[in-house]
């Protein structure tokens, strides 16, 4: 499938860190739907809301069952869907929130750090609101044996470009705080340089090396698919 009025966008958690960030993602959001343009919306949990839940496990258990670890740990995500979409409605965007399971969104078996391996895109355009959005929580999928998993941290890019690729876009578009890719953290190094062209060799070894820029399985994926990524972009 592919279609001009079809675009997939990635929120991050600090894109979506309070509720008055989430209303400011749906007002963005709001506009691009009142021109009769369909969003898939894959969004990340809000701001440190991963960081809390691991938190509570530390407090519990040092060796959480993988089960009950990605089980918890996915809810951040669905909490960030379902208040984008309540946000939309309030709105009067047509809008859907939907697990990842619920998107038809397949992986291994491995919890934690599951791959990818099929997504049901019929799922996603069936429920997919006409000039409206779909918003999907990232992160995430479930395997053969109905379980949820997660695809590793940051794994929301994955689960972003993959289903634009699923869906024969050419283009996925990652939304954060920060105005694309820097040297450094722009946040903590303040005479970083915002870099105007990567190749996605330099942008998979940034990530590979604890670069929280993009996700690398997203990187891997967009390699096969796309000639270009577009830079993310300040939400």
């Amino acid at each position: 499938m592919q279609s001009n009025s079809l675009v997939v966008r990635k929120y991050g958690g600090s894109s979506l860190a309070t509720t008055d960030h989430i209303v400011r993602v749906a007002n963005q959001l709001s506009e691009i739907c009142r021109d009769g343009t369909s969003v898939v919306v894959v969004v990340s949990a809000m701001g440190d809301t991963t960081d809390e839940l691991i938190e509570m496990v530390s407090s519990i258990t040092e060796r959480p069952p993988g089960r009950e670890y990605d089980a918890l740990l996915s809810t951040g995500e669905i909490i960030s869907s379902a208040l984008l979409s309540m946000a939309l409605q309030e709105k009067g965007i047509n809008a859907l929130s939907l697990t990842g399971a619920q998107a038809g969104i397949k992986t291994t078996a491995m919890f934690r750090d599951a791959r990818i391996e099929n997504i049901d895109t019929d799922r996603i355009i069936d429920r997919l609101p006409k000039g409206g959005c779909l918003i999907i929580a990232g992160f995430q999928g479930i395997n053969e044996d109905q379980d949820t998993t997660t695809l590793g941290r940051g794994g929301s890019d994955t689960s972003a470009i993959a289903i634009a690729i699923s869906l024969g876009l050419k283009e996925c578009e990652i939304y954060t705080d920060v105005e694309g890719i820097y040297t450094a953290d722009p946040r903590i190094i303040t005479k970083a340089k915002k870099i105007s062209f990567i190749t996605y060799e330099e942008i998979l070894e940034m990530s590979s090396l604890g670069s929280k820029v993009l996700h690398p399985r997203s990187v891997e994926l967009a390699t096969v698919s796309y000639t270009h990524l577009t830079l993310p972009t300040k939400a």
